[in-house]
């Protein structure tokens, strides 16, 4: 039984290695823009069936049975999509989303193409005019705004309107389009704040802010990371009094079969 506990022990270590991976990452993205934190969940594993329930005894049938559990492993990781606060920043160009969906931006052949999406709304003009987030992907549909507009003004239902020099006038510019999925929890984390398609996330939902159920923009402002440094503490001494503890039974176990084997040698 000894040496089951050794590797018991050990699926614990493992798992919670994870959980102090994850927990990491949480606390490294606690300033970068609109990041959703992610949770660790856990399930037991496969369990040694000594004596099954109902089995018969001596005189009777046995009602509970012998389990031996051999331990645990990481289940799935959630990313827990709550609004971050929105954080004032007085650029034109800086979008954050008050409730639901993304943003959509255009990828580049080089990574495959397609479309990838967002809630980091901190868009910049390119040499061109377009709208593009820091990483040079531009926000689709494409908006560009001309090098002489002075003045620029995004509505919460994410209509664009620019002031060219030397006019009073507002004109529109493009419309920003928001997208939602029936499972963002299943989009694909790419890394420079974007998350990609997937099966499990199923086909995205466009539309305008305010409609079907997305969120609004709020120009001027930025999502803060959902991360609270506070929880991801506690989690962290958590994990590692887990991981401590499971270190002890390794011990533990390595103890008893020391003294197994010196009974045989002697």
């Amino acid at each position: 039984m000894a040496l089951t506990a050794l590797y018991t022990a050990a699926t614990g270590m493992s798992a919670q290695a994870i959980g102090i991976d994850v927990i990491a990452n949480n606390l490294a993205n606690v300033n970068t823009t609109a990041f959703k934190r992610q949770q660790v969940n856990f399930e037991d594993i496969l369990y040694q069936e000594l004596m099954l329930p109902g089995e018969a005894g001596t005189d009777t049938f046995v009602p509970t049975g012998i389990h031996i559990g051999l331990g645990t492993r990481v289940a799935s990781t959630n990313r827990i999509f709550t609004q971050g606060s929105l954080v004032l920043t007085d650029r034109p160009f800086d979008l954050a989303i008050e409730g639901e969906g993304f943003f959509k931006v255009k990828l580049p052949a080089d990574i495959g193409g397609g479309a990838g999406y967002t809630r980091a709304g901190a868009f910049s003009r390119d040499a061109n005019g377009n709208l593009t987030m820091p990483g040079g992907y531009q926000l689709d549909p494409s908006i560009t705004i001309d090098a002489d507009v002075v003045d620029v003004s995004v509505s919460r239902n994410g209509e664009v309107r620019v002031r060219k020099s030397g006019s009073t006038a507002l004109t529109q510019a493009g419309q920003i389009e928001l997208a939602d999925f029936a499972n963002p929890e299943g989009l694909l984390a790419h890394g420079q704040n974007i998350f990609l398609e997937s099966d499990a996330s199923g086909p995205p939902i466009s539309a305008n802010p305010g409609e079907s159920g997305l969120g609004e923009v709020q120009q001027g402002s930025l999502e803060a990371s959902n991360v609270e440094v506070v929880k991801e503490l506690v989690a962290m001494i958590e994990a590692q009094r887990a991981f401590e503890m499971n270190s002890q039974v390794i011990q533990t176990a390595n103890d008893v079969l020391q003294v197994v084997a010196n009974l045989i040698q002697s």
